[in-house]
């Protein structure tokens, strides 16, 4: 997929795929994808969920408002991230959101400290100040 950008070998991210989209990752071996997209946001995928399992993909919807934190949501993220196989595609409308879950998602897999979050965050390109990482980070 051309939009994903590789957090690490088992967490991606990207913004709202198409069906097309869901197809190659299946093809490029993407075993699961975590949408964190609410229904009611504009251009949501209705059908997402029966094109991803059609594609042989696993598939967890956890809508995460994209201007407000809430630790209890990016709790289950975690939780449900952590029962699927990798790697994973996460998603929403552009991508905000996938890559901050999927940089705590590493980071709460490895451990890392708040600096080391801090240096992957610059590396990669991630808006700190996306709300659910600086709850993150705040946290650490």
């Amino acid at each position: 997929m051309t939009n994903a950008k590789k957090v690490s070998e088992e967490f991606y991210a990207a913004g709202q795929p198409s069906p097309e989209d869901l197809q190659q990752a299946a093809q490029e071996g993407f075993k699961s994808v975590v949408n964190l997209r609410s229904p009611d946001e504009k251009d949501f995928f209705l059908d997402e969920q029966q094109q991803a399992e059609a594609a042989g993909l696993n598939y967890v919807n956890v809508p995460l408002n994209p201007a407000k934190a809430d630790a209890e949501l990016t709790n289950k993220v975690l939780k449900e991230i952590s029962g699927l196989p990798t790697p994973i595609l996460l998603h929403c409308a552009a991508g905000a959101r996938a890559s901050a879950l999927a940089l705590i998602a590493l980071a709460t897999k490895e451990g890392l400290n708040r600096e080391q979050i801090l240096q992957k965050a610059e590396e990669l390109g991630i808006n700190t100040n996306q709300p659910h990482l600086k709850q993150f980070l705040e946290s650490q």
